[in-house]
């Protein structure tokens, strides 16, 4: 039961937002690049494009063509998004190292280690897909590690400034909001920090659930509206107060996790899993104004438009849906899926009879969403293209 459980559970997104002009119709290919397994969102940045892929390397492709410009290996799987500050890029790896590069070259500039060890970052489970993400404001770099800490460097020249303790694996991209640092760890606690001393302001315990009794804390947390919202493996979404730490609203997900999100003015996307949708919520009240279909499930975060989302599932699809009413205008399909979802599904979408024998371990999903393309990230948008990375290693630059 609980492997079957697992099959449909998710994992948190990154979420974003873009001034770009709207996708409001079906995109077209521009072009493709392949890579290692890709779970890390993409980055765009003036005339390039960041990822990191579990072939433990770090990218910097052109925009308009996809060649490689340069290309920084490192000693670890890379499950994280990078994050970029003047001309460097800081990267975490999966060794847990904290790096910055030159963003130009690629050229490293310093390197922090934390004390994860000679096994590098600790995962959870298999379920745990992602590291933590790098943040960089007013020249001080935070970020989460797997040995259980909250760190927060000098970016300049990776001077450690403080870090802050927990119990369990910080997984979790930080927020920094109202001079309040927000981040999450799998001992189910979201804690507030100050952002320059790293001494505790609050912190909020999950309720946790049956099978995730701890609440683990996967999701990003992002602040609005007075409100730090975020969401935990207890199927719990949460609207904390981010001054008191009090829970002002909370939504319950009986089928499973619902994690990436992405605030935009006074409503929240929230994406699901078990339910398979994408929700619009009022950050004030928790109020649904509507729910989109995705038909499976949503891992990664919606990168945001003027009037249209953006967002992958675990089926190798990408979703452009209209902000006001949550109608899906149109679904792009990568090539991994088209070629490989009869192994798994019915005509009708639903799964195959036989699916647990082609999938007797938890692991083995692995290998169906690598076969499925499936996308775990947020898609990156300026301008004209739009650019999603994949879990088969395929890189997609679609254009209007």
């Amino acid at each position: 039961m609980y492997r079957l459980f697992l099959l449909l559970l998710p994992v948190f997104g990154r979420s974003a937002f873009s001034q770009s002009n709207d996708f409001d119709q079906l995109p077209s290919i521009n072009w493709q690049f392949k890579a290692g397994p890709i779970v890390a969102s993409p980055v765009i940045d003036a005339d390039l494009v960041y990822f990191g892929s579990l072939d433990r390397s770090l990218y910097a492709l052109d925009k308009a063509t996809g060649t490689v410009k340069w290309k920084y290996p490192t000693t670890g799987v890379i499950r994280s998004t990078v994050c970029l500050e003047n001309d460097n890029l800081f990267l975490y790896s999966g060794n847990g190292g904290l790096y910055c590069l030159n963003k130009k070259t690629g050229k490293q500039i310093w390197k922090f280690q934390t004390a994860t060890g000679y096994l590098g970052d600790r995962r959870n489970d298999f379920a745990d897909y992602y590291h933590s993400s790098p943040i960089v404001q007013n020249g001080i770099v935070y970020f989460g590690s797997g040995d259980g800490y909250v760190y927060a460097l000098k970016s300049s020249n990776g001077e450690l400034l403080w870090n802050y303790k927990t119990e369990d694996v910080v997984h979790t991209k930080p927020f920094l909001h109202n001079n309040k640092l927000f981040v999450g760890s799998f001992d189910g606690y979201l804690y507030a920090l100050n952002p320059q001393t790293g001494a505790l302001h609050w912190k909020f315990k999950s309720t946790g659930q049956r099978y995730f009794p701890k609440g683990e804390v996967m999701g990003d947390p992002v602040a609005a509206k007075g409100l730090v919202m975020v969401g935990t493996r207890d199927f719990n979404f949460y609207a904390i107060d981010e001054n008191s730490g009090y829970c002002h609203w909370m939504k319950t997900f009986p089928r499973g996790w619902a994690l990436p999100i992405m605030p935009n003015d006074s409503v929240i996307y929230l994406g699901t899993s078990d339910d398979r949708q994408l929700f619009a919520v009022d950050i004030v009240s928790g109020k649904v104004h509507w729910k989109a279909d995705a038909h499976f499930n949503i891992f990664g975060g919606t990168v945001l438009s003027k009037t249209m989302g953006y967002f992958g599932t675990l089926k190798g699809q990408l979703f452009g849906v209209d902000l006001k009413t949550g109608v899906a205008k149109w679904t792009f399909t990568n090539e991994a899926s088209r070629t490989n979802q009869v192994k798994y599904f019915k005509e009708n979408g639903s799964y195959r009879d036989d699916i647990g024998q082609t999938l007797p371990f938890p692991e083995d999903q692995l290998t169906m969403y690598q076969q499925l393309g499936a996308i775990f990230s947020t898609p990156a948008l300026s301008e004209n293209l739009l650019v999603v990375t994949c879990y088969d290693g395929t890189v997609y630059a679609l254009k209007k």
